[in-house]
C-alpha cells in the first residue's frame, strides 16, 4: 500500500536511536526527508548515513531540547533546508522510574521538562507549518500513562498529562487540518530494556535469557516489541490513506493494557 508520505518531510525528536532511529528509516524508507534531534551528535551522525545510502535526505539538528533555543533551531532549519514540513514525532525524553517516597522534585521537574514541556514547544512551534502542510503530529507517550504502578509514578503521571494534551491538540486540529495522534508503546528492545535486564541478571543471578524470560511473564505478553515495528505504525499512523485517524491513542504493548 502506498502510504503517500513520498515528497514529504518529518522532524523526529530523540532521532539517535531506538525508537526515534527506526522511524527515521521507516519513514524514509517510504520516500521522506527527516531532520533527526538528538542530544548525541555522532549517533544522528550514523543514522544520517543510513539514509543518505538509501537516497534520502536527512539534517542533523543536535542540542538539548530542554533548551528552547534548540527546539526553535530544529523548526528553523527544517523549514529552511526542505522549504516544509508535513509531520512532527515526538519521541524524546524518558522519565525516571521511582515511587512517591523515592523521586526528588528534580527528578518530576526533569520529567516533566525532557518530555512533556520539550513536546509541548515542539508542536507549538511547528503548527504554524503543519498547517500550512495540512501535516500532523505523532506523539509518542507510553502504556503507564493508562495504568497506575507504585514504582512508575512519574512516568504515569508525565504520560497521562501527554495523552490529555493529544486530545486537545487534535481538538485543535480539527479546525487548522492539523492531524494530532499518540501511541502508547509497551515495552521495547531497545537499551532502556537492556538495562532492565542487566539490573535482573546482577540481582538474581541469572542469565539474561532468564531475566528477559522473567520480565516479560511478569508483564504477560508473548514478547517485547521492536523499534522497527512502532516505526512502521508511525509511518502508518501518519500516512495519507489513515487520514481519517485523528485525536486516536493506540495501545502499541503486545495486549499488556487490559483496561478499557
Amino acid at each position: 500500500m502506498d502510504l503517500g508520505l513520498s515528497g514529504r518531510v518529518a522532524l523526529i525528536s530523540g532521532a539517535s536511536k531506538g525508537i526515534g532511529r527506526a522511524t527515521a528509516l521507516a519513514l524514509t524508507a517510504e520516500g521522506m526527508d527527516v531532520t533527526l534531534v538528538a542530544r548525541n551528535r555522532g549517533e544522528l551522525e550514523k543514522v544520517r548515513a543510513e539514509i543518505v545510502a538509501k537516497g534520502r535526505r536527512a539534517l542533523v539538528q543536535a542540542g538539548d531540547l530542554k533548551d528552547a533555543a534548540v527546539a526553535q533551531a530544529a523548526i528553523d532549519a527544517t523549514i529552511k533546508e526542505f522549504g516544509r514540513l508535513d509531520l512532527l514525532v515526538n519521541n524524546a525524553g524518558a522519565t525516571k522510574g521511582g515511587s512517591l517516597l523515592t523521586l526528588s522534585d528534580e527528578d518530576w521537574r526533569d520529567g516533566f521538562e525532557l518530555k512533556f514541556f520539550t513536546a509541548m514547544r515542539l508542536a507549538r512551534l511547528a503548527w504554524p507549518h503543519l498547517k500550512a502542510s495540512k501535516g500532523g503530529i505523532v506523539n509518542i507517550a507510553g502504556v503507564q500513562g493508562r495504568t497506575g504502578a507504585s514504582d512508575f509514578i512519574a512516568v504515569g503521571a508525565v504520560n497521562a498529562a501527554f495523552l490529555l494534551a493529544t486530545k486537545s491538540m487534535a481538538d485543535m486540529g480539527v479546525a487548522d487540518g492539523v492531524r494530532v495522534n499518540a501511541i502508547n508503546p509497551g515495552t521495547i528492545e531497545t537499551g532502556r530494556l537492556k538495562a532492565r535486564i542487566d539490573r535482573y541478571v546482577a540481582a538474581n543471578k541469572v542469565t539474561p535469557e532468564q531475566a528477559y524470560e522473567a520480565l516479560r511473564n511478569e508483564e504477560r505478553v508473548a514478547r517485547f516489541g521492536k523499534p522497527e515495528e512502532v516505526g512502521a505504525l508511525i509511518a502508518t499512523v501518519a500516512s495519507r490513506p489513515l487520514e481519517f485517524l485523528h485525536g486516536a491513542i493506540i495501545e502499541f504493548d503486545g495486549g499488556k493494557t487490559r483496561a478499557l
